[in-house]
């Protein structure tokens, strides 16, 4: 009888320790994740985005695609291996202690972004600068026409205020941003002497320093009262570059950012953010 019973066990299928039967609910987690985060890199990639904010949930989406597919593999190769086990918590550990984090910074910046609401209606502006961004094809991209709509809003309630565009060229584009800037607002009827073209920064802090002898050439100093438009999540990095150059009353102004696009962008601020701390930039 004991030898039946041994025969029994040897023959009935075992679950070794750390079976994928203990957490059926993160496999599938893992797989929804996956598929959502690869999914929308995906997408936006094939829309010509491949910047941080995307390329990165696109890799992470992938892994979880992976390990969800070959979780049986993966529980039945930690099962035996203690040091395995303790790596593979603490993996999970560190992914959800980012995703914290990035959470924490997101609300941070939106409630930032909230402060420096309706700011610049109120005061005297001389000048109005709008940021570069993207511009496919020749033409402003979503986000940057989000941009330059609220610098049209901000120009009608400040009619005496110089509207000023800054952007070079664009990889593989041959005209600059700022050409491609001055020629929207043109044909959405701004005056076309009431604009001033910046045609060679390729950042937020060239955007800022070219465009200055421009204004200065018509009145406009570093402590001039002045609107500085960007996207919502750029606005606290733009504030203290401004600050950091000397301008002693440029205000943030946001736009928003595009929903399909607007987490990704966000993410990709997370990161500038830390890269601009960590090298003193702001």
């Amino acid at each position: 009888m004991a030898s039946s019973t041994r025969t029994l066990e040897v023959l009935r299928p075992g679950r070794p320790t750390g079976s994928p039967r203990r957490w059926p609910w993160a496999r599938a987690a893992s797989l929804l994740a996956g598929g959502v985060l690869l999914a929308d890199a995906l997408a936006l990639m094939g829309q010509g985005f491949f910047m941080l904010g995307v390329t990165l949930p696109g890799v992470l989406g992938l892994a979880l695609c992976a390990l969800a597919l070959s979780w049986h593999r993966v529980q039945a190769w930690l099962s035996g291996r203690r040091w395995g086990r303790l790596a593979w918590r603490a993996g999970w550990l560190v992914l959800a202690v980012w995703v914290i984090s990035v959470a924490l910074f997101w609300a941070w910046l939106a409630q930032q972004v909230r402060h420096f609401e309706g700011a610049a209606h109120a005061a005297p502006l001389k000048a109005i600068v709008v940021l570069g961004s993207g511009t496919p094809r020749a033409q402003p991209s979503p986000a940057l026409r989000a941009r330059l709509d609220k610098a049209r809003e901000l120009a009608a309630q400040h009619p005496q205020a110089w509207v000023v565009v800054s952007g070079g060229v664009d990889f593989g584009e041959t005209l600059s941003e700022g050409q491609v800037m001055g020629n929207y607002l043109r044909e959405q009827g701004m005056a076309p002497g009431r604009i001033l073209q910046e045609e060679r920064s390729t950042s937020t802090e060239l955007n800022l320093q070219y465009s200055l002898p421009l204004m200065q050439a018509q009145g406009v100093g570093l402590d001039s009262a002045m609107a500085v438009v960007t996207s919502d999540f750029h606005t606290v990095r733009a504030d203290r570059i401004s600050r950091k150059m000397g301008f002693t009353q440029a205000i943030p102004v946001a736009a928003p950012t595009p929903l399909y696009i607007r987490y990704n962008a966000w993410l990709r601020e997370y990161f500038a953010m830390a890269s601009s701390w960590l090298l003193r930039e702001v």
